[in-house]
C-alpha cells in the first residue's frame, strides 16, 4: 500500500498506469468503518486499482464545533485500509487542496442543493462539489463509489459530472447498518452508550414509515413520524421529509410511475444523524 500527500506525487505514480487499466476511487473523510471497507470492497471487484482519499473537508461543515469535533484516526484507518489491500491512499493536507485559500466555489445543481441538507446546512453543498471536484481533477478516476447514506450528496455528485461532463461514472452503494439497523457513520463513536442504544429507533421509524406509506397519505406518513419523535427523550427529530428521487423536493401527494424516498436528520445531543429508505 502506498500512500501519498502531495498532489503531484500522487498524479506521478498514477500516471504510469495504463489508463486502460480501470482505477476506481473511494472519497473518505477518514474515522473508517466497515461501511468504508464494504464501498471499497465493491471498487475492488470492479477495478484494477483502488486509490481511497482520506480528507476531512473544512468547506462543507456548517458549524465551526463539528469540523472540530470530527474524529481523525488516520494510524487506525491506514491499517484498515491493508486488511482490504488497498493499493493507494491519498492524504492531503488542507493547503494542499486549497492551495493556501480555504473558499468553498458555488454551484448550481439544479435546485437539488435546496432540498433537505441544503435547507439545514448553508453553503454545505458548495463545499461538497468543491471537494469532490477537486479530487476528481487530482486522481481521474473511471469510477467512484459512494454510500446511500448520504443519498442526496450522492445525486448531487451524479449531477456534477453531468453538468462538467467529467469522465466518471458514479456508483452509489446500498447503507452499511449496523445489527440494530443503525446506518454506519464516522460520527457513531461520539454517541454515548445511551445515545447509541437509542439511536437504532431512527431506522425502526423508517421501516415503519415505508408500510405506512402504502397505507395512508404522505402528510400522515410525516405527521405520524414526528408524533413517534415527540415520544423520545433522547433524540430530537430535525426534519423528516419525503422526496421524489429525480429531484428531491419534498412531495406533497403521491404520483403514479414516481420514486420515493423517506429522508431524516436527528440530533443525539449536539450529535447529527441521518438516514433514508426507499419507499416504493
Amino acid at each position: 500500500m502506498k500512500v501519498f500527500y502531495k498532489n503531484k506525487s500522487l498524479q506521478e505514480n498514477l500516471i504510469k498506469i495504463n489508463r486502460s487499466t480501470s482505477i476506481g476511487f473511494v472519497p473518505t473523510m477518514g474515522a473508517l468503518h466497515k461501511g468504508h471497507l464494504s464501498l471499497i470492497k465493491k471498487a475492488k471487484a470492479e477495478n484494477k486499482i483502488i486509490v481511497v482519499s482520506i480528507f476531512v473537508n473544512p468547506t462543507q461543515f456548517d458549524k465551526k464545533e463539528d469540523l472540530s469535533n470530527y474524529p481523525r484516526t488516520l494510524e487506525k484507518d491506514l491499517t484498515l485500509l491493508k486488511t482490504v489491500n488497498c493499493e493507494v491512499v491519498f492524504v492531503p493536507s488542507v493547503d494542499e487542496i486549497y492551495n493556501g485559500r480555504t473558499i468553498a466555489s458555488h454551484f448550481n445543481f439544479d435546485g437539488l442543493e435546496f432540498q433537505m441538507e441544503g435547507k439545514h446546512r448553508k453553503g454545505h453543498f458548495d463545499g461538497v462539489g468543491t471537494i469532490v471536484k477537486r479530487l476528481f481533477e487530482i486522481v481521474k478516476p473511471h469510477k467512484a463509489y459512494f454510500g446511500e447514506k448520504d443519498f442526496q450528496q450522492l445525486q448531487i455528485i451524479k449531477k456534477l459530472v453531468e453538468q462538467h461532463t467529467i469522465p466518471i461514472q458514479v456508483i452509489g452503494y446500498e447503507i452499511f447498518r449496523e445489527n440494530d439497523g443503525l446506518a454506519m457513520s464516522s460520527r457513531n463513536v461520539r454517541l454515548t452508550e445511551l445515545q447509541r442504544k437509542e439511536a437504532s429507533f431512527i431506522y425502526k421509524i423508517l421501516k415503519k414509515a415505508k408500510v405506512k406509506f402504502k397505507e395512508i397519505s404522505i402528510s400522515e406518513v410525516v405527521k405520524w413520524v414526528e408524533n413517534e419523535f415527540e415520544k423520545n427523550d433522547v433524540l430530537d427529530l430535525e426534519y423528516f421529509e419525503i422526496a421524489n428521487i429525480k429531484n428531491l423536493k419534498s412531495a406533497k401527494r403521491k404520483r403514479k410511475n414516481s420514486t420515493y424516498r423517506g429522508f431524516i436528520a436527528a440530533f443525539a445531543g449536539n450529535i447529527r444523524l441521518i438516514d433514508n429508505i426507499a419507499l416504493n
